[in-house]
C-alpha cells in the first residue's frame, strides 16, 4: 500500500548480478547463478527524513543507492518517487528524474574531473539538464551554491582545480554540484568516511544545514553507526542484501533487538581505555551473496540462533573446520582420518551425508555424538534434528530453516525468528544483550 506522506517508497527491491561461470556452461545455457547484491528490500522515505542504511562492507548498502538512481537497473520489484514509477521511465525520462535525485560519493577526490575547474564541475549539471547555458547565469548560481557550501568568498574558488583543495573543500564542493538543481533526494553514500576526522562533523553540520534550508531528504548509507547516531532520523541495518531491523534511531540504540544489530554496537571503540566491554563480535565474515545462507542469512554467525534459523551442510562443515583449526595437529589427524571426502557437505541443503573413512556408518555418528559433547554450546547443534548411521557414512537432518520477515517489535521492525510468536515464545521486552 502507498505511503501518501512518503517522498520514495522502495518495494521488495533485488538487483542480482549474474555469474559469467564457463565458457561451457554459458554455451550450453547452464545457469550458473547471480550475486544476490539486494534482494527484497522494502521501506519508505517521508519528505524531509533522514534514513541511515548501515552495514558491514559486502552488505549490499551502496548497490542499493544506486539502484536509487538507476545507475544499475534493478531486476525485480519497485522504486517510486514522488510516487512515479522509477523503473518504468525511459532513459530520456531518467536523467529529467535525476534532477529530483542526486548522490554524493565516497571518494571526493575521485567525483571531481581534475581537469575541470571548480566553476565548470559545479555548474555541469546545468548544462547537462538544459537549465541554462549563460555563462554570466552559470557563475552567479555557481558562487551563490559554493557560498552556501562554506567555500567562500567563491572567487577565491572558481578558477581553482581538485588538486587545489583539501578534501574537506572537494567535499564541500560534491555537495555544491549535487545541490546545485535543487534536488528533493540526496543519496550520500558514506560521504565522510575518506576525510579526517577533525572534518568529518563539520560537513555533517554542513548537511544538516543543507537539509533545513533546501528541504532536503537523505538516504545516508554508511558503515559507521557513530555518525548515523548523529545525523539520522530512522535506522535501517542491512545484512547480506535484506534489512534485518529498522526504527527510529533512539529505538535502535537504545534497545537493539536483532543480534546482529547488536554486534554492531558492542563493535563501536569506547574512547575510555579504562573500561572493558565486553565485544562478542560475530564469528566469520560475511558469507557469499551468490550462495547465501539458507534460512535466516545471519544464523552461521549469530550467537542466538536456534533451530528454525536454517542450519544446513554447509555450517556442519565449517563447524568441523573451525574444531580442527583450534584443536591442532593432533585433534585434525584423529577425527578427519575417521571421515570421507567432505566436498558435498559445501552444497546447500538440509539433509546431507558425512562420509565414512571405513564405510561405517556407526564410526562416524560416534563421532559426531563425541563431538557434541565436547562442545556442547556450538550453536549448529540446535538445528540438527538426528544423526542416522547407513553404510557409507551418516546422514544428517535438520529441522526445516525459515526466511525471516520484518515484523514489528516494540518500535522498530526486526527480521528475527526470536520475535516470532509462531516459532519462540519471546518475552516483548528482549534481555539486554
Amino acid at each position: 500500500m502507498a505511503d501518501a506522506g512518503a517522498l520514495l517508497e522502495v518495494e521488495d527491491l533485488q538487483v542480482h548480478f549474474p555469474l559469467r561461470g564457463s565458457f561451457g556452461a554459458r554455451l550450453v545455457g547452464k545457469d550458473v547463478g547471480a550475486v544476490q547484491a539486494v534482494d527484497g528490500i522494502s521501506f519508505s522515505v517521508a519528505r524531509g527524513e533522514v534514513l541511515g542504511i548501515v552495514g558491514e562492507s559486502g552488505s549490499g548498502k551502496t548497490t542499493l543507492g544506486r539502484a536509487l538512481l538507476r545507475l544499475v537497473d534493478p531486476t525485480g520489484g519497485s522504486i517510486r518517487l514522488e510516487g512515479e514509477d522509477v523503473l518504468g521511465l525511459r532513459e530520456r525520462e531518467v536523467r529529467a528524474m535525476r534532477r529530483k535525485v542526486q548522490m554524493v560519493f565516497q571518494d571526493p577526490h575521485a567525483s571531481l574531473n581534475p581537469a575541470m575547474t571548480i566553476e565548470t564541475a559545479v555548474g555541469h549539471p546545468l548544462r547537462i539538464h538544459g537549465v541554462t547555458r549563460d555563462r554570466a547565469d552559470i557563475r552567479n548560481r555557481v558562487s551563490a551554491v559554493l557560498e552556501r557550501v562554506g567555500l567562500s568568498p567563491p572567487d577565491q574558488y572558481l578558477g581553482k582545480y581538485p588538486s587545489d583543495l583539501s578534501g574537506g573543500q572537494k567535499q564541500r564542493a560534491v555537495l555544491a554540484r549535487a545541490v546545485i538543481l535543487s534536488p528533493s533526494l540526496l543519496v550520500a553514500d558514506e560521504p565522510v568516511s575518506m576525510l579526517d576526522m577533525s572534518v568529518r562533523a563539520k560537513i555533517l553540520e554542513l548537511m544538516l544545514g543543507l537539509k533545513n534550508d533546501l528541504d532536503l531528504t537523505y538516504v545516508y548509507i554508511t558503515h559507521d553507526l557513530a555518525t548515523a547516531k548523529f545525523f539520522c532520523d530512522r535506522v535501517a541495518i542491512m545484512y547480506l542484501g535484506r534489512i534485518v531491523e529498522i526504527g527510529a534511531t533512539e529505538e535502535i540504540f537504545a534497545n537493539p533487538r536483532h543480534p546482529y544489530t547488536q554486534s554492531l554496537l558492542r563493535a563501536i571503540p569506547d574512547p575510555d581505555p579504562s573500561r572493558s566491554i565486553p565485544r562478542d563480535l560475530p564469528r566469520g565474515e560475511v558469507p557469499d551473496a551468490a550462495e547465501p545462507p539458507l534460512g535466516c542469512r545471519f544464523h552461521p554467525r549469530c550467537p542466538k540462533a536456534f533451530a528454525p534459523c536454517g542450519w544446513e551442510a554447509r555450517d556442519l562443515h565449517d563447524m568441523l573446520e573451525q574444531r580442527w583449526a583450534v584443536g591442532g595437529q593432533e585433534l585434525f589427524e584423529a577425527e578427519r582420518l575417521q571421515l570421507g571426502d567432505l566436498a558435498g557437505l559445501d552444497q546447500p541443503g538440509s539433509r546431507a551425508t558425512v562420509p565414512s573413512a571405513t564405510g561405517t556408518g556407526d564410526d562416524v555418528a560416534t563421532l559426531l555424538d563425541r563431538i557434541r559433547e565436547d562442545d556442547s554450546r556450538e550453536r549448529i547443534w540446535h538445528g540438527i534434528e538426528s544423526i542416522t548411521p547407513r553404510p557409507g557414512g551418516a546422514v544428517i537432518e535438520f529441522h526445516p530453516g525459515h526466511d525471516p520477515v520484518l515484523r514489528p517489535v516494540g518500535g522498530a521492525e526486526v527480521a528475527c525468528h526470536l520475535y516470532d510468536p509462531e516459532l519462540a515464545e519471546v518475552p516483548e521486552q528482549a534481555p539486554p544483550a
